[in-house]
């Protein structure tokens, strides 16, 4: 087990997670037409809205109650009731997502009261879906907002059905997706589960919302995602898939609003931790094999391990990530043979931070991921993009993972997960270390360290 350490400072450098707002906004992207409203001032929007933009390279219709300094001491019903209301007319949501901030959150407003009085009184609210989630910046991290704003979603949407009269579709399965992942991953577990004959729902799908692709007419809601029909339809499903720690509690509601079994998977990147999924699937569907395109994407799978273990065996890197992330990529790592001299994660709250194969775990900042890779002698780093300021400090190459990165173009295309994106992950590791020659250490040779370690660099003469 980990221990996780929490260094006590009086400020933070170079910041490393990004807040629970902003997680919740990016959840509610993932539901078709739909569009995510801050409850709070208008920076809190901008900073998340900039991120995102940033990141996906796409117009994303994030909205705020735009509070001021009466608002705040007088309450935000007024706010949030005009905000839907100017969102009615303007954009036609079917779904809007209420995320609180630290402002309303500090002063402890009833938002959940003041939204059931709303939509009571409200007639030509009728036939929209609103769904508040309790996100305050002081708590949590990216993930976290993200999970509270799934559970929010299946607690409003997804009904307790009886499971004496409830007509389960047995070849149906819910996948609840972690925050870290991106759209083609997304489509990559999707289509992993397509092979066995089965259904999935996702909740959240950014892979049909943020997943870059041209539209004919952007009407200020997102692009697609999960059916608002689909929703309760879960309910039915045979049984619920989590990917990640972080969706456990999603998932449990879930299952107990279905009756139905749930499964959490901490990762899907790894021989190991793909192997564990596919067997589930097989059970779900019936089957004692799996079927010959997933064989042989293992098979390849398995090679790239063989090819790439001279780059990754014994690799020392130092990560940093929201926790299910630096477990998935660690922990596949690890098999690799590869240690973690440094691991820096963003919250508390998610159990698995105990598991990341590292002896300590920090809840800390990009500064504590470039004292502890110096530290530790890595030749890696791992993390998004803010990591690169370390990384050009210390020399070393920086394999950006997580949100957000903004320096890149194509992040949501990138996918590490199942089968194929093992393979792919492990390639883009060794061919990190082989693009950045390593220059031996005087260790390495026990003399002559400066003669030695430039050997290659001199000019060579032609023998007589």
């Amino acid at each position: 087990m980990a221990e996780l350490i929490r260094p006590r400072r009086a400020l933070s450098t170079n910041p490393l997670k990004s807040s629970a707002p902003l997680g919740a906004a990016m959840a509610f992207l993932g539901i078709e037409r739909g569009i995510p409203l801050f409850h709070g001032a208008q920076g809190c929007a901008a900073f998340a809205m900039v991120h995102m933009v940033r990141h996906f390279r796409e117009a994303i219709p994030l909205q705020t109650t735009a509070m001021n300094e009466v608002t705040t001491i007088l309450g935000g019903a007024d706010q949030i009731e005009e905000a839907i209301g100017n969102l009615m007319k303007r954009a036609s949501p079917r779904f809007i997502g209420i995320a609180s901030t630290a402002l309303t959150e500090t002063r402890g407003e009833d938002i959940a009261g003041e939204l059931a009085d709303i939509m009571a009184r409200r007639p030509d609210f009728a036939g929209l879906k609103v769904v508040y989630a309790s996100t305050p910046d002081f708590e949590g991290a990216l993930e976290d907002g993200w999970s509270r704003a799934v559970t929010a979603i299946i607690d409003a949407l997804v009904p307790d059905v009886d499971p004496m009269f409830c007509d389960r579709d047995l070849r149906q399965v819910n996948i609840l997706p972690a925050a870290y992942l991106t759209p083609a991953e997304i489509d990559e577990i999707v289509r992993m589960i397509r092979a066995f004959g089965l259904k999935p729902i996702v909740l959240p799908d950014l892979s049909a919302s943020l997943d870059g692709h041209l539209a004919e007419d952007w009407s200020g809601a997102s692009l697609g995602g999960t059916a608002l029909d689909e929703i309760p339809a879960m309910a039915r499903s045979a049984v619920t898939f989590a990917i990640g720690e972080s969706m456990r509690a999603p998932a449990n509601l879930l299952a107990e609003r279905g009756h139905m079994a749930v499964q959490v998977f901490p990762a899907l990147t790894g021989l190991k931790a793909v192997d564990a999924f596919v067997s589930a699937l097989m059970r779900v569907a019936g089957t004692d094999d799996a079927p010959p395109a997933i064989r042989r994407d293992r098979a390849r799978a398995q090679d790239a391990m063989l090819d790439a273990h001279f780059q990754i065996g014994g690799l020392k890197y130092a990560i940093a990530a929201d926790p299910d992330l630096a477990y998935a990529l660690s922990s596949a790592l690890a098999g690799m043979g590869a240690e973690a001299v440094s691991a820096v994660t963003t919250s508390a709250a998610n159990p698995i931070v105990g598991a990341i194969p590292c002896t300590q775990v920090l809840l800390g900042d990009l500064g504590d991921l470039e004292e502890g890779a110096r530290a530790g002698g890595a030749r890696l780093l791992i993390s998004h993009a803010h990591g690169r300021h370390a990384a050009h400090a210390l020399g070393l190459p920086l394999l950006r993972a997580g949100f957000p990165v903004n320096d890149r173009l194509g992040p949501q295309d990138v996918c590490r997960v199942g089968y194929r994106g093992t393979r792919a992950f492990f390639f883009e590791v060794a061919n990190v270390v082989l693009a950045h020659p390593h220059h031996p250490a005087p260790e390495d040779f026990g003399a002559a360290p400066i003669e030695r370690e430039f050997e290659h660099d001199r000019p060579q003469t032609a023998p007589h």
